[in-house]
């Protein structure tokens, strides 16, 4: 179960994303980003970003600590911004939390190299939550402490949002083409002999139980919120098993390719060519 703190403080919104995230204090002295129930994309998003991002932690792989936030709208009540303030409050109660990480830089292909060994890791993960959200214009991901971090798991499993075809949408293949990563010749199949048999029925029960109920309740088609977890469940572990073999990145990858010369080549040499040896320090 995700631990639960209050909300205390809205410091700023993050305009990078499209739910308008916020950067908020709460009660236990922690500083997060807050991932909000009343945003458009609605509360499908938190569901995912939970089961995805304690999953990516039980695998091994870097997600910044979740928690369960309580919100009273009144926090917002400074907040110039009437979007933003409308925002907090529709939100009014538990929210979804990830723990801040100060300093932290976007992930830039050109500027930090990834092992293909990492890279197989995270191609596998993503095929296997259906992450359509990690290409290079794109990447989610961060740079911290020299490590790289995962974040924004909310436009992934797409099945959820109609499940009468969560079954055929859940079996069908990942087109890997266009991933931040395809470029560094990612290590898939050794990923997946390594991350494929940690997923048992056991470890997705688990993850699931970590989604708040009253985030699952109502789902449409079900009768309880043990039963949408049991959906998450079902389609996640037989993709676990073979999504290896339907991972494809034949397309040609439409990646940035380098700074131009003009930019870098006066960085080849100190002192620059320009300054006389005289002028150096």
């Amino acid at each position: 179960m995700l631990s639960e703190v209050i909300a205390t403080r809205y410091v700023t919104p993050l305009r990078e994303g499209g739910s308008l995230p916020g950067i908020v204090e709460a009660d236990d002295l922690g500083t997060y980003v807050m991932k909000f129930i009343g945003a458009g994309q609605g509360r499908k998003t938190l569901v995912a970003e939970v089961i995805c991002g304690r999953l990516a932690q039980r695998l091994g792989l870097r997600v910044p600590e979740l928690v369960q936030i309580q919100l009273d709208p009144v926090i917002g009540l400074g907040e110039p911004d009437q979007e933003v303030q409308e925002l907090l409050k529709a939100s009014g109660g538990l929210n979804l939390g990830m723990d801040y990480l100060p300093g932290s830089i976007g992930f830039d292909p050109l500027a930090y190299q990834v092992d293909p060994v990492e890279a197989g890791r995270v191609v596998w993960f993503d095929a296997l939550i259906n992450n359509v959200d990690r290409s290079w214009r794109n990447p989610n991901m961060l740079v911290w402490h020299g490590d790289l971090w995962l974040i924004d798991h909310g436009a992934t499993m797409i099945w959820h949002h109609n499940w009468p075809t969560a079954a055929t949408a859940a079996a069908k293949p990942y087109n890997a083409s266009d991933h931040v990563l395809a470029p560094v010749g990612p290590r898939v199949a050794e990923a997946a002999a390594e991350l494929a048999p940690l997923v048992t029925e056991e470890l997705l029960t688990e993850v699931a139980a970590d989604v708040p109920d009253e985030w699952l309740a109502g789902e449409p088609g079900f009768d309880s919120s043990d039963a949408v977890r049991r959906a998450y469940v079902e389609a996640l572990l037989p993709r676990a098993a073979t999504i290896h073999e339907r991972i494809s990145m034949d397309a040609p990858v439409k990646a940035p390719q380098g700074p131009p010369g003009w930019l870098t080549d006066h960085l080849t040499e100190w002192p620059h060519p320009t300054r006389k040896k005289s002028d150096s320090r």
